[in-house]
């Protein structure tokens, strides 16, 4: 249930139709939290705006191993070279920031059917970790010994659970694939040791920390496992931090 519920999260659309692709830099963001940024490579994002593409809605298969460069005619470039596409309509485009980019400014363009948007420009990190909220302030995560069984308030994790929170804005990871490849192996991050969990402001000891990397067979998508430690109080803000960003706050862990 929680795995639908984030590729919905990561694929969602909406409406719009016209001429040449219309949007701004303010037009372009995170497709979890929808801050404007900055981002990471390999992060989802979204961008809204107008005459995007001629479909309402056209997604990429859940199947797939390899992500398109185009859908619907719809290109995203990102720094002249084509991104990895997960769904285009009229009026959004989610794609991922390609897993080879590094820390800078960096140009984005839609081009439809050959008809060119705005070039406009973004902020790149290496690193920009955001938390998959759900609507009433809580992180989604999931009970990491009971596959799928979703961890909330009516359902909440105890004090010695191992759990699994889901991330997106991770970066970079030890063992680099192609752009367009979806990953089909855990992969660690490229340093798991900087990576920090806060629970109450508190950064949890290291080896709590069980693994932080990519969700095999999900794009942009990342875990960290996580063992809760003793004395964990109930329902802990979270955040997590690494190369000095940390995910947005307000966000708290059920915990009883």
């Amino acid at each position: 249930m929680l795995r639908a519920w984030l590729a919905l999260a990561l694929l969602t659309c909406s409406a719009a139709r016209g001429q040449a692709p219309s949007y701004s830099a303010a037009n372009i963001v995170n497709a979890v939290s929808y801050a404007p940024g900055p981002f990471a490579p390999n992060s989802v994002v979204s961008i809204f705006g107008s005459n995007l593409a001629w479909d309402p809605g056209l997604f990429v298969n859940t199947s797939t191993t390899t992500l398109p460069q185009n859908l619907d005619s719809v290109s995203v470039y990102v720094d002249f070279k084509p991104a990895p596409l997960l769904m285009v309509s009229q009026g959004q485009i989610n794609f991922l920031i390609p897993s080879d980019e590094i820390a800078g400014d960096a140009l984005i363009q839609v081009s439809r059917q050959g008809v060119p948007g705005p070039r406009v420009t973004v902020s790149l990190v290496s690193a920009a970790p955001t938390l998959f909220p759900s609507t009433d302030g809580y992180v989604l995560a999931e009970d990491w010994n009971n596959a799928g069984a979703v961890i909330a308030s009516d359902s909440p994790a105890h004090p010695g659970d191992t759990i699994i929170l889901f991330v997106t804005g991770l970066g970079a990871v030890q063992v680099r694939g192609d752009v367009y490849d979806i990953a089909s192996l855990a992969t660690s991050i490229s340093s798991p040791s900087s990576l920090k969990v806060l629970l109450d402001g508190t950064a949890v000891g290291p080896m709590y920390i069980k693994y932080a990397g990519l969700t095999p067979g999900w794009a942009g998508l990342y875990q960290i496992n996580l063992l809760l430690p003793a004395g964990t109080g109930n329902d802990p803000a979270i955040q997590v931090t690494l190369a000095g960003q940390s995910s947005q706050p307000g966000l708290k862990l059920a915990v009883r």
